[in-house]
């Protein structure tokens, strides 16, 4: 705010410099117990009159900024100042190479912006209220059929409810899980570290199962006292699996054997290069199978937008919980995205950032495989490689220096600790299970290997090669 115009009322005046004084006191320029200077010397410093300088004097006083002191003058008070202010950029760059991390400078931001027009124009006067806990009908009978083209899943549009994300879906299981006295889950171990968390935090107790190159092994849930088995089979988070036909037919024979909940997490199912995507679990068991997907891959984490597919069982508890926590989420939101699906937009879209995804993928595979000492893992799907390290040791040090080359990447042992997987030490005793009742199963030596998580999807050329050239000029020994 700038000065008032000479010959501004002296109300003005006295507005304009208690606000100053106050951004003084905020940013910590006056401190505590600072004295100010006598009115009449500042009246004349500032040109005003000595009433001016009374009047702001009077406003802080009340307000609580100044305090007086009888034959001493007036002082900042205590408790105001609080040092001079941190600003905090309006928008942060994205972090290089962070997992799960898709390119935002692609958000169609002009097709999302006249989507959400439309839906707006568009939507009735009952659109605008708190609606069905499962979402909007018009975007649920989009994803419905979108996900039965596009994931070989079986999804009838009374059964999705459309979330805000996978996190809010996995929490609204978790609860649902729990009130119903089943609080053991099953995770793959490795996973990913903020399913762990969130799960954690929830009150869920969760039982690691090892993972390997055909996936989760059923085989070490034998015995093992869970309700639900968390998975993301189409793209294991972080090695990158696929979970084979044989391990899926296993799980879901044991899920209808023990009444288990089988939790899919298809965070990345829309990318696969290559070949012919593989379907979701749900397809070939949707009585005993959840299905969980969002947009923030494929568009932007920001929006929010997601779904969950539950068996017919499942949705009425589900929807009550949602009814008490979320209503029914952003409807106006719903519709734009709906718009998107309609129009043939999205189908278009997805398929152009896989093509573009697929060149960035071999672009970083072919520099990482410069590296004689190191390996990528995992199917060519996703947005994230598995780079596969010599030792534990190796990965600390490629982890810190890339990190320091301003990449965000991520270290599997941290995937393991988030799973309850114990130490990344491979002589480490393996740990009991999560209760203190039926043990979790025992988890396989690591063989002293270790590996860097790597995502691609926001990376340009130019930061592929520099990563690359980072890893390439570690030394190959002394790991």
């Amino acid at each position: 705010m700038g000065r008032p115009a000479e010959g501004a009322p002296s109300r003005r005046w006295s507005y304009w410099l208690a606000e100053r004084i106050r951004e003084l006191v905020r940013d910590g320029v006056l401190g505590y117990g600072a004295q100010l200077p006598a009115s009449r010397a500042l009246g004349a410093a500032l040109c005003v009159s000595r009433g001016v300088v009374v009047s702001a004097y009077e406003q802080l006083l009340a307000e609580g900024f100044l305090a007086a002191r009888q034959g001493s003058g007036t002082y900042v008070a205590g408790g105001t100042a609080a040092g001079p202010a941190t600003r905090v950029p309006l928008s942060l760059p994205p972090p290089h190479a962070r997992p799960g991390l898709p390119d935002l400078g692609a958000f169609p931001r002009a097709r999302w912006l006249a989507a959400y027009r439309a839906a707006l124009a568009e939507a009735s006067t009952a659109d605008i209220g708190y609606g069905d806990p499962r979402g909007h009908p018009r975007l649920r009978v989009e994803l419905a059929a979108h996900l039965a083209r596009t994931r070989a899943a079986v999804v009838e549009p009374d059964n999705v409810l459309a979330v805000g994300g996978v996190a809010l879906a996995l929490a609204l299981l978790a609860d649902v899980l729990i009130a119903a006295g089943r609080r053991r889950v099953a995770v793959e171990d490795p996973a990913s570290p903020g399913t762990c968390e969130l799960l954690r935090r929830r009150g869920v107790e969760l039982v690691p199962v090892p993972v390997d190159a055909d996936g989760i092994r059923p085989s070490e849930l034998a015995g093992v006292d869970v309700a639900a088995v968390v998975l993301t089979p189409a793209h294991q988070y972080p090695t990158g699996a696929l979970l084979s036909a044989a391990r899926r037919r296993a799980l879901i024979a044991l899920a209808r054997e023990r009444g288990l909940l089988l939790v899919e997490d298809d965070y990345d199912g829309s990318f696969h290069y290559g070949r012919n995507a593989v379907g979701c679990v749900q397809g070939l068991a949707p009585d005993v199978t959840v299905l969980l997907g969002s947009v923030s891959k494929t568009l932007a984490p920001s929006l929010r937008i997601g779904w969950l597919i539950a068996p017919p069982d499942w949705v009425l508890p589900l929807m009550r919980r949602r009814s008490v926590t979320d209503l029914a989420g952003p409807t106006i939101d719903q519709l734009a995205f709906a718009h998107l699906m309609e129009s043939g937009f999205y189908d278009r879209h997805v398929r152009r950032m896989r093509r573009l995804y697929l060149r960035r993928r071999q672009r970083l595979v072919a520099a990482l495989t410069e590296v004689p000492w190191l390996a990528v893992r995992g199917a060519p799907s996703g947005l994230h490689v598995l780079a596969e390290v010599p030792a534990a040791a190796a990965e600390t040090a490629v982890c810190a220096a890339l990190r320091e080359a301003g990449f965000d990447v991520q270290g599997l042992a941290d995937c393991h600790a988030a799973a309850g997987g114990g130490s990344s030490d491979p002589g480490a005793a393996p740990e009991r299970g999560a209760s203190g009742g039926v043990p979790g199963p025992a988890r396989p030596e690591r063989g002293g290997r270790g590996g860097v998580v790597i995502g691609f999807a926001s990376l340009s050329d130019a930061a592929i090669d520099k990563l690359g050239a980072v890893i390439a000029g570690l030394p190959s020994t002394g790991w």
